[in-house]
This record gives structure tokens, sequence and C-alpha cells, in this order.
């Protein structure tokens, strides 16, 4: 065997599950010799290296052709039925450990690729304080820290996606920022319960090409990490705050007044508006409570989110860019919530789910208001109410089948074409594999 072909068998066993890996390599591994000791180092760099990822490959049948959806990306023109590779992806991490065995920088790279293209989604890197084992500072592209939906992976989440406030007010969840958080690792500290975030992002999501304002995000959440109440209860919950806004570049914005009577959206054409930061405000509180039966478990969740949001004309999203023109940011009040309730059904193999949550865009409006004469309220300030019954089988531990059906009803409005509900319900059948 050459030189080279011995470095290539070395290294491919790396790969090997770490308890037998490092048998074996000692076994293997002539430490006597330069090219022994190299291999030798090479395999405690590695050590901590450590590959996952997980698809989700999935057939949905929408209630009728070319609906615009929150279940996964929107339905083509012609199309009500379809396969799709909703997500697909991997992440590596790294962890350099100390002297003492004390975790020191980890670096994570996560990326999702399917039919649409390819995306990065995690790039951060993590260093962490070990004098008092309290304190950690992020950097990167990571997931804000606001809420529990936004945070919980789509690996682990029950239903097939997040609530249509969550992915809504959160697009894409990430952002780029940097992040200081509070968390006692020590088993017997006296705040080892408690969790704190605070971080300063772009504000525009991963959505957006790069940063276009110096406006900042500031967002902060306070947690009570999972907390055992007695032998069969569990509790955990938080409160988080956002604090943010966009540039206005133009002098034109849009806000909310009553005019004889009316609602309607209103322009503002201030030059003082120029150069002031339209704001986006955040307040949210949830709270998960576990119950341990003879089954697996019963657990409920909630959470709700009030504040002000700064949009455009046709949505309530974040903007990805700045406006032009006469267009002019939409500054609307806004509020929203999820309540789950998980039930394991037989054995903790089988999940029954339900899920109700609604987005209202703009709390100002209501009903026919949207779409009057003379108010200028297009869809994008309807209210949207979301029923979700599904059923989870937990086949092995690498492998999660998934049945959920959504029932989506929306503000009756006097816009054409929202004067009714629309016909927008979502069967998703899914299975995810995952290593």
């Amino acid at each position: 065997m050459t030189k080279s072909m011995y470095r290539a068998f070395l290294l491919l066993l790396c790969t090997l599950p770490m308890a037998a890996r490092a048998q074996f390599l000692m076994d293997m591994i002539d430490t006597t010799k330069d090219a022994g000791k190299g291999m030798l180092g090479i395999y405690k760099k590695f050590d901590h290296l450590r590959f996952s990822g997980y698809i989700q490959p999935q057939f949905q049948i929408a209630e009728s052709k070319g609906i615009k959806t929150f279940e996964g990306p929107d339905f083509g023109t012609n199309v009500n039925n379809r396969f799709t590779l909703r997500r697909s992806r991997v992440r590596i991490d790294y962890v350099h450990f100390g002297k003492e065995t004390k975790p020191g920088v980890q670096i994570v790279f996560q990326f999702d690729v399917n039919e649409r293209g390819f995306t990065i989604r995690d790039v951060w890197g993590r260093i962490f304080e070990n004098k008092y084992q309290s304190f950690a500072f992020t950097t990167g592209m990571f997931a804000r820290p606001f809420g529990y939906e936004v945070n919980l992976s789509s690996s682990d989440r029950e239903t097939p996606e997040r609530g249509r406030m969550s992915q809504t007010l959160m697009k894409s969840e990430r952002d780029l920022g940097a992040m200081v958080t509070f968390e006692q690792r020590k088993k017997d500290a006296k705040l080892r319960y408690l969790k704190m975030d605070l971080g300063l992002f772009n504000g525009q999501g991963i959505n957006a090409t790069g940063e276009f304002d110096n406006s900042k995000d500031l967002i902060a959440r306070l947690a009570l990490k999972p907390y055992p109440l007695g032998k069969k209860m569990i509790l955990s919950g938080g409160i988080s705050l956002l604090h943010g806004g966009l540039l206005q570049n133009t002098k034109y914005k849009y806000n909310v007044v009553n005019t004889g009577g009316i609602e309607k959206m209103q322009v503002d054409s201030s030059l003082t508006n120029i150069g002031a930061v339209s704001p986006r405000r955040y307040y949210g509180a949830d709270v998960q409570l576990k119950f341990k039966n003879r089954k697996g478990f019963t657990e409920l969740r909630g959470e709700y989110i009030q504040g002000t949001q700064t949009g455009s004309a046709n949505s309530s999203e974040t903007p990805a860019a700045l406006v032009t023109g006469t267009d002019g940011f939409h500054v609307r009040k806004f509020n929203g919530a999820y309540i789950y309730f998980l039930q394991h059904l037989f054995s903790d193999k089988h999940q029954l789910l339900l899920k109700y949550d609604w987005y209202d865009p703009n709390t100002d409006v209501k009903g026919k208001q949207i779409g009057a004469a003379g108010a200028n309220l297009s869809a994008a300030n309807i209210k949207y109410n979301t029923l979700g019954v599904g059923y989870a089988n937990y086949i092995t531990e690498n492998v999660k089948l998934i049945l959920y059906y959504a029932f989506v009803k929306n503000e009756t409005t006097a816009i054409n074409g929202y004067t009714g509900d629309l016909k927008d319900n979502v069967l998703t059948c899914r299975l995810q594999f995952r290593f």
C-alpha cells in the first residue's frame, strides 16, 4: 500500500461511529512514525466534527388550482396536486473543546437543496466563555432569537410548516447579525433553567440581497428552559421583543386613519418623512406544558405576538428592498397566535396533531372595510384563521410519516375574489428521513 493510499484509508476510518473508530484507529496507527503521528493529529482535530441532515419528500392536494398557501410554496396556475421536495438539508457542526473538555468554539454550516434551487440556511460561529460557564457569543447567519416556533427545527416540528404568523413576520427565520447568550452550563447553577439572548440584526432577513439601510433590529428573549413540576409535568416558556425599523427613502408613508367614520389607508407625504425610520415592533409571549402519561406525552403549546409592522401595499412581510416612487411603506398594527395540542396514541410512535392559528395583519380594519371604495386597503390586510388536523407516525428514529390537513379560512371582505372564503385547504402527506 502506498503512503497516499494509507492516508486515504485512515481518513475514511474517521467517518466510522465514534466508539468503534477510536479503538480501531488506535490499533491501526503506528504513532512511532511521522505518518502515524500526523494521522493521529488529524483524527483528534476532527473528532468533534458532526454531519447531520434530513429530507422531506411529500405529496400535496389543494382544494383548488393555483392557490397561494403557507403550507409550502404557492401552487402553479394549473396545479392542485404535486410531489415536492420540501426540504433537503445537510448540516455540518464542528466543536472545539479546550482543557477539561469544555467547549471553546462551535462552527455551523447548513444548506438546503431541492427542485427550486440551492440555499444557504446557517453559517455561524459561536465562542463559549468558560470561566463562569455562563456566556456565549454568536455571529453570522442564524435564526433570530424570537419566540418558540421560529426556533423549532423543521426536522423536529410536528406540523409540516410553521404558522402563517411566524412565516410572515420572520420569513426564512434567519438573519445576519450577532448575539450574546446568558445560559449557565454548570449542573448545579442556580439559574440553570433560565436563558437570555440579546442580538442585533440587519432586519431584512436572508431574503434580501444585502443590507440597504443603517437601521438594525434589536431582538431579546428571556426563556424558562424545560422545568420539571413534579414527576409528570414539564413547563417551559418565554417572552420576546423585537425593536427595529426600515429607513424611509421617500416622503410617502401610509397609515390607517379614520376619515368621516371610514377607516382608510392614507398617505402622509411630508418631506420630514425622508430619512425617518418606519417602525417594526414585536412583543411576544409563549408557553409549553408537557404531561407524561401511560402512552407517552400530552403537550400544549401557545404563543401570542402583537405589535407594529412596516410592510408594503400588497404584503405585510418585511420588505426585502427599499420602496421607490410613490409606493411608500405601509405601517399596520397586527396580532396573531397559535395553539398546539399533541397527544400520543397507543404508544410514543403514534401522535395526534391539532393546531389552530390566526394572523391579523391589520387590527384597525375588518370585514367589508377592506376593499371599500376609497379605503385603499388591499388583500394584505385580510385576517386568516387556520385549523390543522394531523397524525404523525415515528416509524423509526430515522423515518417519520406526517398526514396533515389544513383548513384555511379568510376574512370576508369587499375585495373582488375575497367576498367569500377561498377554496385553499391543503392536504400534506410527508415522509421525513434523517441522519
